[in-house]
């Protein structure tokens, strides 16, 4: 009996959906093959506590806040606001342990952890009791805001590990890093600000190549200093003598002041006696002298 071609693909589109729906339910642990990847190790050719201080020191370089003071344990972690209700934060944990096949040989393990929180809001209710009917739950309109963690994760990216072992040896103390040919890079991209370079002093100019200095004007030579004058000779004391006191004065007479002259009355003469006019009333006789 033959099948038609209808019935063959819809046979294998159910039996394709069966394998991916055993797949799906299979347990997360199944795809854990324990195969040793160097992703989440590195080896240093430095004691246990000396890598672990490269890696505290490189953490801190990128903001992570360390929380442990174990010298063999290094944690931290490093928070990150995506919006404003999701935030991101990702602890880091650092093991250090000692190799046992030579002193100053030790293996670094590191793992980040990556959790994801949310603003959750949670409304208040309150419950009013009644004789009749009992207890009756009201709301009451009130809410509060908190940051609940809703998903975490290990962070499993092979070039971010490779980042971070990367600056670790950066860290590594000198002689180790030269006796295992690790190249120095410069501070600036390890987030270490360099100091300022200080100006060197100036060089002295040759005497050849300097200008030659100008003549000093001839400086006059001072006059001999004048001797001395003689002391004067000592005087002898003068004997002291009453003095007559100063004869009286005259008083002081005030000189006496000369009145001015009377100035004579000068009668000028018309030019023409006959333009004088006559007299309007008649001019009375002079008494005779002999009277």
């Amino acid at each position: 009996m033959l099948i038609s071609t209808p019935l063959r693909v819809v046979g294998l589109a159910l039996l394709v959906a069966a394998v991916a729906g055993c797949s799906k339910d299979k347990p997360m642990y199944e795809h854990e093959n324990f195969d040793d990847s160097g992703m989440f190790s590195r080896n240093y050719p430095v004691a246990d506590t000396a890598s672990c201080e490269a890696a505290r020191r490189a953490l801190l370089s990128q903001g992570y806040i360390i929380t442990s003071s174990d010298p063999k344990l290094v944690s931290g972690h490093k928070s990150f606001q995506q919006t404003g209700d999701t935030h991101l934060e990702i602890s880091f944990n650092v093991v250090c342990a000692e190799d046992s096949s030579g002193k100053h040989h030790a293996t670094m393990f590191a793992n980040a952890l990556q959790d994801r929180y949310a603003l959750k809001k949670t409304n208040n209710s309150a419950s009013l009791g009644v004789g009749v009917l009992g207890s009756v739950s009201m709301p009451i309109g009130s809410s509060d805001d908190s940051m609940v963690k809703v998903a975490s994760e290990t962070v499993i990216s092979q070039k971010f590990y490779e980042r971070f072992f990367t600056l670790v040896e950066q860290f590594l103390p000198a002689d180790a890093k030269k006796a295992a040919h690790i190249e120095e890079k410069p501070k600036a991209d390890l987030g270490v600000p360099e100091p300022k370079p200080v100006a060197a002093p100036l060089a002295p100019v040759p005497a050849a190549e300097t200008a030659p200095a100008p003549t000093p004007a001839p400086v006059a030579t001072p006059a001999p200093a004048a001797e001395p004058a003689p002391a004067p000779a000592e005087v002898a004391p003068v004997s002291s003598e009453p003095v007559a006191p100063p004869a009286e004065s005259a008083p002081i007479t005030p000189a006496p002041v000369a009145e001015p002259a009377p100035t004579p009355e000068v009668i000028t003469p018309p030019a023409n006696p006959t333009d004088i006019p006559p007299p309007s009333e008649p001019i009375p006789a002079m008494p005779a002298s002999g009277q």
